[in-house]
């Protein structure tokens, strides 16, 4: 019964279950004299109620008089005082189950949750070649020395500097953001991106807290503190995103403020007015017990709780079952406005492409392929391009320097390189120009490198960046989803961002541009929108996606800044208000359709919720609403409501 309660909880499911046995002895006990009934009903009230008493007390004490403790106390003393015991423990009894219902639910959310987001590290493991010679921190050390026959020793991981060489071992986390400097290993890194797909490392491979190391021993330098690792910063996003409240929390806040004063004076114009009219205006008797229970049942079916509670916990559920999925959303406003997204603005780089340049076509060459890639790797041994780097990847031999005589760059047209006695050439056409060798023109797309040997020209290496496997199954997911445009931003040249956008199937594309006309033209287009949707009442969101490292200006600008995290780089992290830590754009979509579904479940809830209660006392108010029904219209409608909240936790399912 108790599994997976906390102590709390479950010492509150054991007064419900006294006061239960209390309330069905209250009925059996009918016959018996006054003070009896009194006394098991005092008893019954203390046990369900008591906690109750002392917050609306203590409330009114710190000068909160109107709201739901208050109700509830008023309520069921004042039905005890009429003699109407039953109503007087059943009111409370059946408002601590609905209580306990809540809190239960919402526990089972934070639960949820926290196994979702269970990657903060308890410790890292330190030996005594963790640090150069005589580098040793003072209090580390001794701990070291301590430990039998210098073995890994387990330290706080808020304990580690930077440049400390720790060891993961088979099934831990890896507790501090680093490079392995020794072993191979696959990680499991399900609980930052939601994806199961193990991931390769081995010595200098940037690894980051929160992973978990399946296959092998890890030795790792660290390259950044604890509370500035990506574990900390995720954290510390999930655990802060509970401040930015949405504009139906702000609206239930302020409604609960106006609404429970009006239903207070409310209950007593029910009191108090009829009766007077009905004694000096009508010579009726005044019938004062009738119309102070119709005033006290007015005040059971008043209590907002139903409002207070399940709308917070639906956007509460919303983001947990957002970052299940991967996709973490800094704060109930964000998901609020991104489910109003109608248009959605890309970066290309990094985003809908890899941001990694691949060798696509070899045109022209005398020689087979893999020689022309072999002369171009080894002309570009030396250089850190991205495209030096591209085209070593292709040759996939081993480079021998020692065939490499000199190398001459020049800035930002290639490179000229004397290998095996040859002077080879490699770059762009304004380079083959100045060295005298006719090249030939390419009709592909992208970066296109010339080669040539000794003053022969011998062809040409198209490479271009690649779209990611689900880039454009986005877009169009997008358009499904009701976003009516999609616009790409980009500083690549024309050609190659109109040749991108009409593979995506994006409507609009702007190229060479700096980040500031990226600002620009976002800005733009979010006054246009306002302008046409002048006087409307809800404006259309504009998100922007961008990877977060060069786009965070871009992205703080948006109504709504979505960063691809590459699981979890700092700057998609800080700039962004929603980070998809996997890097797949298909993720948006989803994002906009857990946050759909959220305020669906909200919107269910406040008319629900407004509309059963404004109903019920109507019918209270006319005398034809008994306490049960007004039981049910506070605690069973808060029941159904935060049930209904709860299926915002799966709706990262979609």
């Amino acid at each position: 019964m108790f599994k997976g309660m906390t102590r709390k909880q479950r010492k509150t499911l054991i007064r419900i279950l006294i006061g239960l046995v209390l309330f069905v002895s209250l009925h059996l006990a009918e016959e018996l004299p006054v003070p009896v009934q009194l006394t098991i009903c005092l008893i019954g009230y203390a046990v369900v109620g008591y906690d109750i008493v002392w917050k609306a007390v203590r409330n009114i004490g710190h000068g909160q008089v109107f709201d739901e403790n208050f109700l509830m106390v008023v309520a069921t003393v004042g039905a005890i005082v009429l003699g109407e015991f039953h109503e007087g423990v059943e009111v409370m009894l059946f408002y601590q189950i609905g209580e306990f219902f809540q809190s239960y639910a919402v526990g089972r959310s934070r639960k949820n949750i926290t196994q979702l987001m269970d990657i903060r590290p308890d410790y890292a493991n330190i030996s005594a070649d963790s640090f150069a010679e005589g580098e040793f921190p003072e209090g580390l050390w001794d701990a070291v020395q301590g430990s039998p026959d210098g073995k890994l020793t387990q330290i706080s991981p808020d304990e580690i500097p930077v440049g400390t060489i720790i060891t993961v071992r088979t099934g831990e986390k890896i507790p501090i953001d680093g490079v392995v400097v020794e072993g191979e290993s696959t990680l499991n890194t399900a609980a930052l991106t939601g994806e199961s797909m193990p991931r390769e490392v081995f010595p200098g491979s940037e690894v980051i807290s929160g992973c978990i190391n399946m296959t092998g021993l890890l030795k790792i330098r660290t390259t950044k503190e604890f509370g500035e690792s990506t574990v900390s910063k995720i954290l510390e996003l999930v655990e802060n995103s509970g401040f930015n409240k949405s504009n139906s929390e702000r609206f239930i806040t302020r409604f609960a403020r106006v609404y429970t004063p009006i239903v207070v004076f409310g209950a007593l114009i029910v009191a108090l007015i009829p009766p007077l009219v009905r004694m000096g205006i009508m010579g009726l008797a005044p019938e004062w017990n009738d119309w102070v229970f119709r005033a006290l049942t007015f005040l059971v079916i008043s209590c907002p709780c139903a409002l207070v509670i399940s709308i917070p916990l639906s956007f509460f559920a919303g983001i947990g079952g957002a970052s299940h999925n991967g996709i973490l959303i800094k704060g109930a406003n964000y998901l609020e406005s991104l489910s109003k997204t109608k248009q959605v603005v890309f970066d290309k780089t990094g985003t809908m492409t890899k941001g990694v340049f691949e060798v696509v076509a070899i045109h022209h060459a005398p020689v087979d392929d893999q020689k022309l890639l072999e002369l171009a790797a080894h002309a570009e041994a030396y250089s850190t391009h991205p495209i030096s780097e591209c085209l070593r990847r292709a040759y996939k031999g081993t480079i021998d320097t020692s065939r490499i005589e000199s190398v001459k760059e020049h800035g930002g047209h290639g490179i000229v390189a004397v290998i095996d006695d040859c002077t080879v050439i490699v770059g762009n056409e304004k380079l083959l120009e100045e060295q005298g060798v006719k090249g030939m023109f390419c009709h592909s797309h992208g970066s296109i490198v010339h080669v040539a040997v000794d003053g022969a020209y011998f062809g040409h290496i198209v490479i271009r960046d690649m779209l990611k496997p689900t880039s454009v199954q986005a877009v169009q997911a997008l358009h499904q989803n009701g976003v009516r445009e999609t616009v790409m931003l980009t500083g690549d040249r024309d050609e190659v961002a109109r040749e991108v956008a009409d593979e995506l199937g994006i409507t609009d594309v702007k190229s060479q541009l700096l980040p500031e006309d990226k600002v620009r033209i976002v800005q733009e287009m979010m006054a246009k929108t306002r302008e046409k949707e002048a006087g409307g009442k809800h404006r259309s969101i504009l998100a922007f996606v961008g990877d977060g490292i060069n786009d965070a200006p871009v992205l703080s600008t948006a109504d709504v800044g979505i960063a691809m995290g590459a699981l979890g780089a700092d700057a998609a992290i800080e700039a962004a208000d929603i980070v998809l830590m996997d890097d797949d754009p298909l993720k948006i979509s989803k994002a906009i359709r857990i946050s759909r579904k959220c305020m669906r479940i909200v919107r269910e809830n406040i008319i629900g919720a407004i509309g059963i209660k404004v109903l019920v006392l109507v019918l209270s108010a006319l005398g034809m609403a008994t306490m049960e029904l007004a039981i049910f219209a506070d605690v069973g409608v808060m029941i159904l409501a935060v049930l209904n909240a709860m299926r915002a936790l799966r709706a990262g399912n979609l």
